[in-house]
């Protein structure tokens, strides 16, 4: 029989799709109140190029940023976050329509985790309606998709982006373990 242990600290991300540029700020603002200094903001690219699945909700052509926490957190408090990104976004909308979308989600050593509110095969119910996603996974010295892989999250924009981000996580960590 194995023996339950505890989860270890995982890097806090969030992808945020966005129209306009000083609702997204605000909303960086609330996410790094929330969850401490920021240590990588991406470079925005056009989601619409993608998809226009937002388009008409968010009322433009929408773009998409990730930024990912300095500090590591308990992959356990992946619901409570998602929970939190939807009152932000909440609080953001105009006229019911969101001016944010807000998908928090963990990097560590071998995967990426998106929090979710859609039901669906490949997601495990977490709490209070919230679900969670293996979106990617490394190996190989590379970010692999799923066949229910966002289609963002395979561009190579996007990879560069989070092997930056496991980057950081894998120093965070080797400081960790060496202290124990």
């Amino acid at each position: 029989m194995g023996t339950a242990m505890h989860f270890e600290p995982e890097k806090l991300i969030c992808a945020i799709l966005y129209t306009d540029e000083k609702a997204a700020d605000a909303a960086i603002s609330r996410l790094t109140d929330a969850y401490g200094a920021a240590d990588l903001i991406s470079e925005p690219y056009c989601f619409s190029d993608i998809s226009p699945y937002y388009d008409s909700e968010m009322g433009g052509r929408v773009l998409r940023r990730m930024l990912s926490f300095a500090q590591c957190r308990d992959p356990q408090e992946l619901a409570a976050i998602k929970t939190a990104t939807n009152a932000i976004e909440q609080a953001a909308a105009d006229a019911g329509n969101r001016r944010v979308n807000l998908d928090p989600g963990f990097v560590s050593a071998g995967r990426l985790s998106l929090a979710t509110t859609k039901n669906a095969g490949h997601r495990i119910p977490l709490s209070d309606g919230i679900y969670a996603e293996l979106t990617l996974f490394y190996a190989r010295r590379a970010w692999n998709p799923f066949p229910w892989t966002y289609m963002d999250f395979k561009l190579p924009q996007v990879h560069a982006f989070l092997t930056q981000v496991r980057g950081i996580y894998m120093q965070q960590r080797k400081l960790w373990l060496s202290s124990d």
